[in-house]
């Protein structure tokens, strides 16, 4: 077993990761810089506030992205967006462009989900949490300003996995009902190790070690990763889906992640729950980060499909 791949040593490695990025975001903080992370994209502006959701797991907090122009109109739908990070990483303000370019071009309220990482809070914690959050935004959207029975759910990367092990457990557990679930370049299959991945090209984005990091602090238990909130992707889960959420499902061409992406695609096609697959050409896993130029042509696109899940004409 490789160093990194060892629960403890993951574990470790984890947590420095966080302390970094922790120590990173207070420096920028400290020269008043507004993280770059909420300059992208500026054209895409819209009201937004916290909010803190209760749920077994622990509260959560989340961002409230309101489209303008909602006051005293029928209350909009609701999108759920759970951010990306290997499980491990807590940076909820890494979707803040994407969550704006969704609330203006769909027209919906969107919600930036906070939830909690590994390893302080390993599987099946993070999934659990996602699908409480999801079940309050379907409860309470009276209280808040959005239609919590019109519900969709995304993310990226990480995120996207937890989109797809929520609305499993909606069809599991017989709701919420759910429009949508966007997963954009989602870790799929832990089953399969990193390193036995095969990305287009020699050096992706997403090294083995990272996988071998991300996957130990999540699921230390390697019978574990085979669990389907986990890895639906993998041959061993063969269960019907007929019935799951309609997807939306983005893959990169150079991402160590693209196959498994493609083949839960494929899945959901077959259990005719699949609306698009879109493939990004020429980018890698976590592109939009450092490229406007593609975030947007993609996120216009997500919004798109999250606009016609609630059965509204694009303008």
């Amino acid at each position: 077993m490789p160093l990194l791949a060892r629960p403890a040593v993951a574990a470790f490695a984890a947590k420095a990761m966080q302390r970094v990025v922790a120590l990173a975001n207070s420096r920028a903080s400290g020269r008043g810089s507004q993280a770059s992370w909420f300059a992208r994209l500026p054209e895409y502006t819209c009201p937004k506030r916290e909010l803190t959701i209760p749920t077994e797991v622990g509260p959560a907090r989340a961002v409230l992205y309101l489209p303008a122009g909602t006051e005293g109109t029928p209350p909009p739908p609701v999108h759920v967006n759970f951010h990306g990070g290997g499980y491990v990483m807590p940076q909820i303000e890494l979707d803040d462009a994407l969550c704006r370019c969704i609330a203006v071009e769909a027209g919906v309220a969107v919600l930036n989900v906070d939830y909690v990482v590994a390893p302080q809070h390993q599987f099946p914690a993070p999934p659990r949490q996602a699908f409480e959050v999801v079940r309050w935004v379907a409860e309470h959207g009276g209280e808040h300003g959005w239609d919590g029975e019109r519900l969709s759910v995304g993310g990226q990367s990480a995120g996207g996995a937890l989109a797809t092990a929520v609305a499993r457990q909606a069809l599991e557990e017989g709701g919420p009902s759910i429009a949508l679930q966007v997963l954009h370049y989602a870790p799929l299959d832990l089953v399969t190790a990193g390193r036995d991945k095969r990305a287009a090209i020699p050096k992706p984005v997403l090294r083995p070690w990272m996988a071998d990091v991300f996957d130990s602090a999540y699921v230390p238990d390697p019978k574990q990763r085979g669990d389907r909130l986990v890895s639906p992707a993998h041959p061993s889960d063969t269960v019907d889906l007929k019935g799951i959420a309609p997807a939306f499902v983005v893959t990169a061409e150079y991402d160590l992640l693209k196959s498994e992406g493609v083949a839960y695609a494929d899945r959901l096609r077959r259990a005719g729950s699949l609306v698009g697959h879109h493939d990004v050409t020429g980018a890698d896993h976590g592109y939009d980060a450092q490229d406007e130029a593609r975030a947007r042509e993609v996120y216009p696109l997500i919004a798109e499909q999250v606009r016609r899940a609630f059965g509204e004409e694009t303008s």
